[in-house]
């Protein structure tokens, strides 16, 4: 089974900032990068599509440049970039440089900022700008912020929307059935996919085994159906319950159980179809 990682984080400390990793003792240190992620993935991952880390403010932008310079080597398909739908000043010019940037989606992490950002018209003005570009949104949300999804899918509805990673679960508080009703209401807009990427993050330590993890994952193909999901690794920050090479053992024992179609579109085919990658 040829994976193509959609959710692959990459640091260089002496390039950018990266001070959300300061309070998180496994990511406080050391880069992360490329070459490292093709070891680990081994021929199990044939392409890999880089995910914007959250970077310092001041950094986004150089680090989607300089990212672009690398889209070609070790598998790397394309890019996720970092925006700031929020501002006004300068977005149509950042998605014009980006059309040069080997960029196939932006994200915003909207869990770090105020719900109201997201609801404002000027931000849902433009993410559909992105959609109007034939690019995708990533959504970073916590299970509590479900209703934020859903209202940005149906403000627009020619943007393509990705729910990531998995609806940030609350595996290692046992908080299923909250979960789950906010997974099964975003599940019902036809517009949004859902990134099945390293909730082994979120589980106790010591307790990311296919066991745990499974009733989750299921639900989510359940949900979604296996024509809308997407593969990711969430590395390095799936290291703060397992391993890279263990996730995509997890991940392979479930894919195991669908017909060769299904889980084929889970591990690389939705992602082409999506952002426009090929292998």
């Amino acid at each position: 089974m040829a994976f193509i990682d959609t959710h692959l984080h990459l640091i260089w400390r002496d390039r950018f900032g990266y001070s959300w990793t300061d309070g998180v003792p496994p990511l406080a240190s050391g880069d992360f990068t490329l070459e490292d992620a093709a070891a680990l993935g081994g021929d199990r991952v044939a392409g890999r599509i880089f995910m914007e880390v959250g970077v310092d403010d001041a950094d986004y932008r150089p680090e989607a440049r300089y990212v672009a310079t690398l889209v070609g080597t070790q598998g790397l398909l394309g890019q996720i970039a970092s925006c700031r739908p929020e501002e006004d000043a300068g977005f149509d010019a950042w998605l014009e440089e980006c059309e040069g940037l080997e960029v196939v989606g932006f994200r915003r992490i909207l869990h770090t900022v105020d719900d109201a950002m997201s609801e404002a018209e000027g931000f849902r003005a433009n993410i559909r700008r992105i959609g109007a570009k034939g690019r995708v949104f990533d959504m970073c949300l916590r299970a509590n912020q479900r209703h934020l999804g859903v209202k940005l899918a149906r403000g627009g509805t020619e943007v393509s929307l990705v729910v990531a990673p998995c609806g940030v679960p609350d595996i290692a508080g046992g908080a299923f059935d909250s979960w789950r009703d906010g997974i099964d209401a975003i599940a019902e807009v036809d517009n949004v996919t859902l990134k099945l990427s390293g909730i082994s993050a979120y589980a106790a330590p010591g307790t990311a085994d296919g066991a745990t993890l499974a009733p989750w994952i299921d639900h989510v193909i359940g949900a979604f159906g296996p024509g809308r999901i997407l593969w990711g690794s969430d590395w390095p920050v799936v290291n703060l319950g397992t391993s890279m090479p263990a996730w995509i053992d997890i991940c392979e024992a479930v894919l195991a159980k669908l017909s060769d179609d299904e889980a084929a579109a889970i591990a690389h085919g939705n992602a082409q179809r999506v952002y426009g990658v090929r292998l």
